[in-house]
């Protein structure tokens, strides 16, 4: 997933975790009344509780097997705990194990794979508890996997008081004009189920709407889709090529020229710089957002191309406001029990797939100034594509 340097053995965290206990235990003689107030003890040392007197490493596999939010809940049973679950080296663990299994990352989640790395010396047994403070210089992993871990998302998301539920009521009593977006990108074309097709005869995920009625410089409208029976929006496919030359290609393994992008030249590091067809520019002057459909399967896609692709249509955008980016990470196919070990935890499985955070990398979204989400979607059952919805949704100022 990551390079090998970033890489963190089970025996680092353990050591680390230990090293900890030990000093803990043995050389502390400062007992905390409560958070800030620490006092001196008359010698008697901390003694540990039946959890607390477990091996760390014991320990250790205790705490993989819970979920963020109860190792936050252990955290709070005890000072020991407290300082024992923040250790760096391990959300770095977490953070590591985990990512490659989230369904989703965006522009405000996704985590700072760069960072400087921590050595042992560098982990919770150098800080005393208490002392945040020098603890802010280093990288805080726990905040990042909190951040980026879908299932503790979105309680960093404010809840929405009472008054706007009510002015969502009142507007959505007023007709608007429905978001439209481009959908474009080698994941429309590549798979083996065309995810395009089964958009368009999935009633139950998403009902249509509406049929193309009107053309933009030669480009059809789109089609019409209702989001949860209330919200209409309008999806612009942009194909490559004609249906003869994909299925031609697909069919074949061939690579085929993309008509909606021109070479126009390449930059300082060798990298391409394209520019959209004079009718992409027009479609991409008058879209809400840009849907790019991402191929997952493993040993696809073309990094540099798509990057720059993604980049020229962007860029190609009116209005000073960024537009909004979802990148549906897809593949023809859910994984099959039968090619993964069952017996496993499902972390522990190999993916058939690009994970998130690697094809956020990939496309060089962390770069990006717009705003951006990339999901896991399966072409053949939609999974996923409704939570990209709901987020591009948003970001056009829909209160769902």
């Amino acid at each position: 997933m990551a390079g090998e340097n970033q890489q963190l053995n089970e025996s680092v965290v353990i050591r680390s975790l230990r090293r900890f206990r030990d000093r803990y235990f043995t050389n502390s003689r400062t007992v905390f009344k409560d958070d800030s107030k620490p006092v001196e003890d008359a010698g008697e040392e901390p003694q540990p509780g039946f959890l607390d007197s477990l091996p760390v490493d014991i320990q250790f596999q205790i705490m993989t097997f819970l979920s963020p939010s109860d190792i936050c809940r252990l955290g709070a049973s005890s000072q020991y705990w407290r300082a024992m679950v923040r250790d760096p080296l391990l959300w770095r663990y977490f953070l590591l194990r985990d990512m490659p299994h989230w369904p989703s990352i965006d522009h405000l989640s996704m985590p700072q794979l760069d960072a400087p790395l921590i050595s042992e010396d560098e982990s919770v047994d150098d800080r005393e508890e208490g002392e945040d403070k020098g603890m802010e210089a280093k990288f805080d992993y726990m905040s990042e996997y909190l951040k980026g871990c879908p299932s503790c998302r979105q309680r960093w998301l404010p809840s929405r008081p009472a008054y706007e539920v009510v002015t969502s009521f009142l507007q959505s009593l007023v007709p608007s004009s429905e978001p439209r977006y481009a959908m474009f990108g080698p994941g429309m074309e590549q798979l083996d189920v065309s995810l395009v097709t089964r958009l368009m005869h999935a009633p139950d995920v998403l009902p249509v709407s509406g049929t193309p009625h009107r053309q933009i410089n030669g480009i059809g409208s789109g089609i019409s889709y209702l989001f949860n029976n209330q919200h209409r929006f309008n999806i612009l496919t942009l194909y490559s090529t004609n249906r003869a030359e994909r299925e031609r290609a697909r069919v074949q393994q061939q690579s085929i020229g993309n008509k909606l992008f021109i070479l126009v030249g390449t930059d300082d590091s060798g990298h391409p710089i394209y520019s959209p067809a004079p009718q992409v520019q027009q479609v991409c002057q008058v879209v809400d957002g840009f849907i790019y459909v991402a191929n997952a399967e493993p040993g696809k896609g073309e990094g540099e191309s798509e990057m720059a692709q993604i980049r020229a249509v962007l860029n190609s955008a009116g209005g000073s406001a960024p537009r909004p980016l979802l990148v549906l990470s897809c593949v023809s196919r859910e994984e099959s029990e039968a090619t993964t070990l069952q017996a496993a935890p499902r972390r522990n499985r190999a993916r058939c797939r690009t994970p998130c955070v690697n094809m956020a990398k990939r496309l060089g979204l962390p770069q990006l100034a717009n705003p951006w989400m990339v999901q896991d979607t399966v072409a053949e059952s939609l999974s996923g594509l409704l939570d990209g919805i709901s987020w591009l949704l948003r970001c056009s100022g829909v209160k769902l």
